[in-house]
């Protein structure tokens, strides 16, 4: 199983401005349950992020339900960076090797790891951080087999609280099985 690899820092640990900047915007009306003043301006705003990743191409994010674009073009945003921790993965500290050292690692990445090493990992959907761990996370358990025993020493906290975390977003549960399957190891639950 390959994952596609992101080149230089995971967009999920750029800012979100930077974010918005590389992604193309467009806008439309859309029909659907909500009433006669649903969506009858061009209020849908549809967010594409090209990753540079010949074998993903341009990945879209989409919020339509609210009335103002403003509010879609945040939700669309929000909902990309949980596409791209989905989606691409990075380098991790969990496989050394030769080529992986400290200063291989952006300040952003380093700076979330040691805030949230030892913590509780209970992160909402609304913390703009959580896309960023969950992508450091995501990048430990690819080069772990999928394996929550694995990185839990690395990153001072449980097993439960790592899959809790992960399982809080269910495109990332899959993708942990995915992995986990494919080193033929029982799903988790």
């Amino acid at each position: 199983m390959s994952l596609p690899m992101s080149d230089g820092v995971h967009p999920c640990f750029w800012p979100v401005e930077e974010l918005e900047k590389r992604c193309q915007l467009r806008t439309q009306s859309r029909s659907g349950p909500g009433g006669q003043h649903r969506n009858r301006t061009a209020s849908g705003a549809f967010l594409t992020f090209d990753t540079g990743v010949s074998e993903i191409g341009a990945i879209t994010a989409e919020a339509t339900e609210q009335r103002q674009q403003a509010r879609n073009r945040s939700t669309a945003l929000a909902r990309m960076r949980f596409l791209l921790a989905v989606t691409l993965r990075s380098r991790s500290p969990v496989k050394p090797s030769v080529d992986v050292k400290a200063d291989n690692f952006s300040e952003v990445e380093l700076e979330l790891r040691a805030r949230y090493r030892g913590s509780p990992m209970k992160l909402n959907d609304e913390n703009v951080a959580k896309p960023a761990v969950l992508t450091l996370v995501l990048n430990d358990l690819w080069y772990a087999g999928g394996q929550p025993s694995l990185i839990s020493a690395h990153w001072k906290t449980s097993t439960s609280k790592l899959v809790n975390l992960v399982r809080s977003h269910p495109p990332a549960f899959r993708l942990v099985n995915q992995i986990r399957q494919h080193h033929s190891r029982p799903p988790l639950r």
